[in-house]
């Protein structure tokens, strides 16, 4: 009797046999792990992923969904991926847990070795509890027919492991990639082969490259001969010669304004044309800008070629390609957050980690590596690491403000920019002026009339509190720019923002710091609240930009009213103000002054994600350690799940998104309480979400602000999504109006 994989009718013919399912899986996931050698493991995982199908109780179990009436036809249980993973080890030996692992997450996700999240689900109790279903006639008589041809795969491990070291659970989690991405492209072959046969997108970097130089060139020569476009040749120049050097681990240090985008990508192209790396991935920090890189990229080398990938990406510029591209990676430039690839990185479910394996012979580049969060920085740091010692990825440490990264050999990481250069220098368009005593105080009411005396002026705050307090103080005219604002209404307010300044318009601007970041703007004037080091710097690229202004360009810090509350930006303002008081002052334009600046920083951070040591194996250096040394319980015990919950870049406990009325946009929400939170519609809402602190929603709620949705499609049932009731709580000016100061006294008569 022929076992089957997956059923298509009531036609038995049309069924895919499980053996052809296997075989094709194993081939697909032998091709993924060769980019780090590691094929033949990736091949047994495919072999072994379903063993369990051969379970008379599922076969049964594919009739009686096709209506298939079958005499030995029965209820009892027919999960299928703990047996490859009981049989794994006893085929492998020790080595074999590495597959229990990949194999007995491929559907529900990596688990756990013991308790953790889903204590039932733990690979220790499945192991036990799934042993019995290797006895059961039909799976015994399949291992027997087969186990002859697997035991002639040996592999061996693509390098050594050592029990402090997070080395063994990163390539299981790479593994488990080109396990579960093949067994999902091969099931899709049979199951959708149209949807199957969409899975094209973009060309190769080879044919990309000559479209990109010639972009380049074009633009160069059309730019005027201004000192700030003379250097930004240099430092293509520079990027383009150490693309020669091996792939491994580079710094991109170069002041904001200098061109690391485009010349960054230029290395990108050189050094992976020269050692046959596949795709690009520009990894940015935040969505509010990732936009724009993708805009500049794709005016360079085309529309589909270039694949966005992130959150608040435009539903109308999806097509099928993209939208099945952005499951795997599987296209030549990729752009993306910080948030989508570390959190994939630390993921345990198939779908976040199909895309791993193409990560694997890549070059990353990662903006603005300075704003990673503090408090996740050494497992961020270990990921990059073993990406570039084991899975062939050259990443680029993309900043304008210097940073070592606790855990990585400093020595290690190549500078692209030679000392001879002089980049901070040779592009300082600004002078800054700290505040004479960080003891003193301004209130928004004298900083409001300081701006006020200017024409044309940036003033970026640390919080939306701060940044709505301010904004009330101005005159009529000026522009508020934060995260009450949804991703729709911030887009056209910067596209309003700098044709002001093209035209020569008056602006005054009060913005957090998400302007900070990637904005390609540029004010002759700006004043930034007092922060740390690194956003000070980012801030003074907002000023002359260009270098047009016949003197140097001022950025005022200033003492704002209160100290900020949010621990990473409090820490950055003490670590400044101890750089401060014990330099006697600060030069902004030394290279030299900020990892003394990082170095303050991180001793004042409690943590920078120590809790990896024991669940990953993540390696804690002596002077980062706040208490013992807290090694994983016994070699190849790892929990997965707990890690992936932890490693949260942003803490979406604390902050809940709003679905708010802005634009044309009352037809989707319609649709969305009609049907329920459809991915379609979900993702076309994305960009009319506005993220709001959780302990303010029953404040909101009370208020009449805002209300829980009800789906109709499903009895009125509680949707825990939340959308925007009372007109005036959304505003033109400010966005979603969370402290509440601008309702109207009739959004409260029903």
């Amino acid at each position: 009797m022929t076992i089957f994989a997956h059923s298509l009718s009531s036609d038995v013919s049309n069924w895919q046999p499980l053996q052809f399912h296997a075989t094709n899986t194993a081939k697909l996931a032998n091709t993924f792990a060769e980019a780090f050698q590691s094929g033949e493991y990736a091949q047994l995982a495919g072999l072994l992923h379903d063993i369990g199908k051969a379970r008379s109780s599922f076969q049964a179990y594919l009739k009686r969904c096709n209506g298939i009436e079958d005499g030995e036809s029965d209820c009892q249980n027919h999960s299928h991926s703990g047996a490859g993973a009981c049989y794994a080890p006893q085929l492998m030996g020790p080595r074999g847990y590495v597959l229990a692992y990949v194999i007995a997450g491929h559907h529900a996700g990596l688990p756990d070795w013991s308790g953790g999240e889903t204590p039932s689900g733990a690979l220790a109790v499945r192991l036990k509890e799934d042993a019995c279903v290797l006895e059961e006639p039909a799976v015994r008589k399949w291992i027997e027919s087969y186990e002859s041809a697997w035991r002639l795969i040996s592999p061996s491990p693509p390098f050594k492991f050592s029990r402090g070291d997070s080395s063994l659970p990163f390539w299981i989690r790479m593994l488990f990639s080109c396990l579960v991405d093949a067994d999902f492209l091969d099931t899709e072959a049979f199951m959708d082969v149209s949807r199957s046969n969409q899975r094209m997108y973009g060309k190769s970097l080879p044919e990309l490259a000559p479209l990109f130089f010639a972009h380049l060139e074009k633009k160069q020569r059309s730019s005027d001969g201004t000192p700030v476009n003379q250097i930004r040749r240099k430092v293509r120049e520079a990027c383009e010669q150490a693309a020669e050097l091996p792939p491994g681990l580079f710094s991109l240090t170069v002041p904001t304004g200098g061109g690391k985008t485009l010349s960054g990508t230029a290395f990108a192209f050189r050094h992976a044309l020269k050692y046959g790396l596949k795709r690009i991935i520009y990894v940015i920090p935040y969505t509010s800008i990732i936009e724009q890189t993708a805009d500049v990229l794709r005016s360079f080398i085309g529309e589909d070629n270039v694949l966005e990938h992130h959150s608040n990406f435009d539903p109308a510029k999806e097509t099928l390609q993209s939208r099945l591209a952005s499951e795997n990676w599987d296209a030549p430039v990729i752009v993306t957050t910080a948030v989508q690839f570390f959190e994939s990185l630390y993921a345990c479910k198939p779908s976040q980690c199909r895309k791993l394996h193409n990560i694997a012979e890549s070059v990353v580049i990662l903006d603005e590596v300075q704003l990673l969060p503090t408090r996740l920085l050494l497992p961020c740091a270990e990921a990059i690491r073993q990406l570039v010692s084991h899975y062939h990825v050259s990443i680029v440490l993309s900043t304008a403000t210097q940073l070592n990264l606790p855990g990585i050999d400093s020595s290690l990481v190549h500078e692209m920019m030679p000392p001879s250069l002089d980049l901070y220098h040779s592009l300082k368009r600004t002078n800054i002026e700290f505040p004479a005593n960080l003891e003193v105080r301004q209130t928004w009411d004298e900083v409001a009339v300081e701006l006020m005396s200017y024409d044309q002026v940036l003033c970026i705050v640390n919080t939306r509190r701060d940044c709505h307090d301010l904004f009330v103080k101005m005159s009529e005219g000026t522009i508020h720019l934060s995260a009450s604002m949804c991703g729709e209404h911030r887009s056209q307010v910067i596209a309003v923002m700098k044709q002001k300044l093209m035209d020569g318009e008056p602006l005054r601007v009060i913005s957090t710091q998400l302007i900070e970041a990637g904005v390609d703007i540029d004010f002759p004037i700006v004043y930034r609240a007092f922060a740390g080091l690194s956003s000070i710097a980012q801030s003074a690229g907002r000023c002359n930009r260009e270098g047009r202004l016949e003197e140097l360009g001022r950025v005022v810090v200033f003492m704002p009213p209160q100290p900020t509350q949010i621990k990473d930006l409090r820490d950055g303002e003490y670590a400044m103000s101890d750089l401060l008081e014990r330099s006697g002052g600060v030069d902004v334009d030394d290279v030299n002054s900020y990892p003394d600046y990082f170095m303050a920083l991180h001793s004042r951070a409690s943590d920078l994600g120590c809790d990896f040591e024991p669940l990953l194996g993540v390696p804690i250096p002596e002077k980062y350690r706040h208490g013992p040394s807290r090694p994983i319980d016994d070699f190849m015990h790892y929990q997965f799940r707990e890690a992936a919950m932890k490693f949260k870049m942003i803490d979406g406990a604390a902050q809940v998104p709003i679905i708010v009325r802005y634009g044309e946009n009352d037809s989707l929400i319609n649709s969305l309480r009609a049907v329920g939170p459809m991915r379609d519609i979900m993702r076309r809402l994305q960009r009319y979400m506005v993220n709001v602190p959780r302990s303010r929603i029953p404040d909101l709620l009370e208020k009449g602000m805002i209300e829980e949705l009800r789906i109709s499609s499903r009895h009125d049932e509680a949707s825990d999504i939340y959308v925007q009731t009372m007109p005036s709580a959304y505003r033109d000016d400010v966005g979603f109006d969370l402290f509440g100061e601008g309702l109207q006294l009739d959004d409260y008569i029903k």
